[in-house]
């Protein structure tokens, strides 16, 4: 029975592991055919896109050869060899029937109209003297005028014509051959108002790189040996400027300054002062505790405590020797009062138990001595100390006390720190 046991054991062990190659293989395939399927996905996405880009490339040679400079250039070019095949074979016609040794001349005039034309271009594009253009074009109307003439002359004596038909094919032949040259020479005259309007982009960028060296000289220097310094090629005159200009002024931006930083923060400030909300009763509040509690020195002058005299009546007098007895005394009248003109009767006003202040502005010998601090000290002091305060807390009351200032100066250092504060805020959110 061990041996039935075995053998069935191994043929179940055969079996399943026929049913696993089997499933193995069978995976195998499908693994091979979801690879040829993507791949032949990616080959026709492939194809897909590159008939796109071809696509693109006639679209965009087409738009290029139909734009508005393309569609003159070639459309008056093919006019001009239009009117020159019209108005030749009138002209060759004309001379062979003088005599065939003339064969020539009509090629050499008519060709001597058109080098002479495309000799006008090259004067244009190269700047010549204005009297040069205008001789090379006196040529060119004096050869076309002369074809012309030859050409009316031949349309008038055309035979089996009549008369107005002979003088209308003379006219025609004769429009036709002024009409190339004419016509290549406005195509000229155009293309070189487009080159001077060029040009007049170039004078401007030549004239705004010339203004922006004499501005900044110290920048520009700084700039050429930047350039100088680099590998030919490698920088650029703008990327030298940028870097030049932050050397110089430390400002990443083009164009600012610490100056103008320093301007743009205090109009920031100013203007966060003026859209502020206005509360009557914490303006109240704050000036009460500033003109309680400021301190003296931050006056121009000092507040003097009022002082009132006492009226102190002087000890009787006793008679010596020969001066007679005097009358008793009687109460005295205050100081600002009239004085009495016996000596012996005036008053004098007792001492205050608070020792008298000095009136008017207080000299400067008497004043104590602190270094005066500049706007820029005030406000680093400013941000350090309310670094850790927030927001509510930060007032104008708080800061005078804070760093002992006037309370003008106070409200000023309140309003910049509140405005950077909310600058840092906007750009984190």
């Amino acid at each position: 029975m061990s041996g039935v046991a075995e053998y069935r054991e191994q043929r179940r062990l055969d079996a399943a592991a026929a049913e696993e190659r089997r499933a193995g293989r069978e995976r195998s395939a499908d693994e091979r055919a979801a690879r040829l399927r993507e791949q032949a996905r990616a080959d026709r996405a492939r194809d897909r896109e590159a008939r796109q880009e071809r696509r693109g490339e006639r679209v965009a040679r087409r738009a290029a050869a139909l734009s508005q400079e393309q569609v003159y250039r070639r459309g008056t070019l093919a006019l001009v060899i239009a009117s020159g095949l019209a108005s030749l074979p009138a002209q060759v016609l004309h001379f062979v029937g003088i005599s065939p040794m003339l064969l020539p001349l009509p090629l050499a005039l008519e060709g001597t109209a058109w080098v002479v034309a495309a000799g006008v271009a090259y004067a244009d594009s190269r700047h010549l003297a204005v009297r040069v253009r205008w001789l090379l074009r006196s040529l060119v109307v004096a050869a076309a005028g002369f074809a012309a003439s030859i050409n009316y002359t031949y349309g008038t004596h055309l035979p089996g014509l009549s008369a107005a038909d002979a003088q209308t094919a003379g006219w025609g032949l004769a429009a036709v051959t002024l009409f190339g040259p004419g016509l290549f020479e406005i195509r000229q005259w155009v293309c070189t108002l487009v080159a001077v309007a060029d040009d007049d982009d170039q004078r401007e960028r030549g004239r705004h790189s010339r203004a922006r060296r004499r501005h900044h000289r110290k920048v520009a220097q700084i700039a050429d040996r930047l350039l100088s310094a680099a590998p030919f090629g490698s920088l650029t005159t703008e990327q030298a400027w940028a870097r030049a200009w932050q050397i110089h002024t430390g400002a990443a931006d083009i164009g600012m300054t610490p100056d103008l930083y320093r301007k743009a923060t205090r109009s920031a400030a100013d203007l966060a002062q003026a859209q502020r909300p206005i509360d009557p009763a914490a303006n109240a509040e704050e000036s009460t505790e500033t003109m309680r509690k400021r301190s003296m020195a931050d006056l121009a002058v000092s507040t003097l405590a009022p002082i009132t005299p006492k009226t102190v009546l002087l000890p009787r007098p006793v008679a010596v020797g020969f001066l007679k007895p005097t009358l008793p005394a009687k109460p005295v009248p205050p100081v600002d009062a009239a004085p009495v003109a016996s000596i012996e009767r005036r008053a004098v006003a007792a001492e205050s138990t608070r020792p008298r202040r000095a009136t008017g502005r207080v000299p400067a010998v008497a004043k104590s001595i602190r270094p005066k601090r500049t706007p820029e000290e005030l406000l680093d002091e400013a941000r350090r100390v309310t670094a850790d305060w927030p927001d509510a807390k930060v007032t104008g009351e708080g800061i005078r006390r804070a760093v002992r200032t006037s309370p003008a100066n106070a409200r000023m250092l309140r309003d910049t720190i509140l405005a950077e504060r909310a600058t840092t805020a906007s750009e984190a959110v």
